[in-house]
């Protein structure tokens, strides 16, 4: 039976196909969960990698929303916003658990505003403050880009998932084997699609080569450490990124070979004064992205929803 006030219990109690990462109908997704952080654990620095993976989520889930009634069929439609939902979910938690380990990452917005901290990290940070990846907020493209996007990104994201199990914070560790079930659909439904278009006729299969062309120069940054990535995967917390590139490589390896295709090489889009998206340098795509999805929420800092 799922306990519809608490989204935590809903993730690490039972392994049933009704546990959900995201819900409607409680207040605090964290409530009644014991979100102290370990005493060897630096918790400004695990806010901030909460912040990285749920703002990577976060954008993630706002670029497939921009699908809906754009899909080439009603049926893609449906599993690319599922995707987004599932992302979204994420990032509520990932959000949520980094306002917990510091408040201080939460914007404020005055002292009687409704707005719970997850909703003031999504929609009142400014551009410079998002942690996410530069992949994930490039524009969609076609159907084809998006595919690779996601490919990329589904299988990045889950071998990562796959390690956090393990982590000493129990909510990253809950997360993350909600989140596994959920990416291997992800990146399934993805390759699944890779395998149809490259395998297609003239014309998907040129898309396909023009979507990896451009989609392949962001994924260097995806294995490129922090130093807070270094320091919590030291204590056993979260993941050292470049310990992911044999398994993401091998895993694109086949399915490029069942799609006959094949993956650039050498090309990266490089970074900023040795900074990138982690740090909150970001491409000309995000601002308007933000602008889009922060727009009630700031023009009714206030509202109650």
């Amino acid at each position: 039976m799922i306990d519809h006030d608490n989204a935590f219990s809903g993730l690490i109690e039972g392994d049933g196909d009704g546990q959900w990462a995201f819900g409607t109908s409680f207040d605090d997704p964290l409530e009644g969960v014991d979100t102290t952080v370990p005493a060897d654990v630096d918790a400004a620095a695990l806010a901030r990698y909460c912040l990285m993976l749920g703002d990577d989520a976060l954008i993630s889930a706002q670029r497939l929303a921009e699908w809906n009634t754009r899909a080439p069929e009603l049926e893609e439609e449906v599993a690319l916003q599922n995707i987004g939902l599932d992302l979204l979910g994420q990032a509520r938690l990932l959000l949520a658990r980094a306002a917990a380990a510091d408040p201080a990452v939460v914007p404020y917005i005055s002292d009687t505003s409704p707005v719970p901290p997850e909703d003031a990290l999504a929609f009142f940070r400014p551009e410079n403050r998002f942690r996410c990846v530069r992949l994930v907020e490039v524009d969609n493209g076609d159907f084809a880009r998006t595919i690779v996007r996601s490919l990329v990104f589904s299988t990045w994201r889950l071998a990562l998932f796959d390690r956090l199990r393990d982590s000493r914070d129990p909510v990253l560790a809950a997360v993350a084997r909600k989140g596994v079930k959920e990416l291997t659909y992800h990146r399934d439904y993805a390759a699944r699609w890779a395998v149809v278009l490259g395998c297609g006729i003239d014309e998907s299969r040129r898309r396909m080569a023009e979507a990896m062309e451009f989609v392949w120069p962001f994924v260097p940054e995806l294995f490129i450490p922090t130093t807070d990535e270094l320091a919590l995967a030291a204590v056993g917390v979260g993941v050292d990124p470049r310990t992911l590139r044999e398994e993401f490589d091998q895993v694109l390896e086949q399915v490029l070979h069942a799609a006959e295709l094949v993956a650039p090489q050498g090309r990266s889009i490089g970074s900023v004064g040795g900074r990138s998206g982690r740090h909150g340098v970001h491409t000309e795509a995000l601002g308007p992205l933000l602008t889009e999805m922060q727009c009630v929420a700031r023009e009714y800092p206030e509202g109650k929803w």
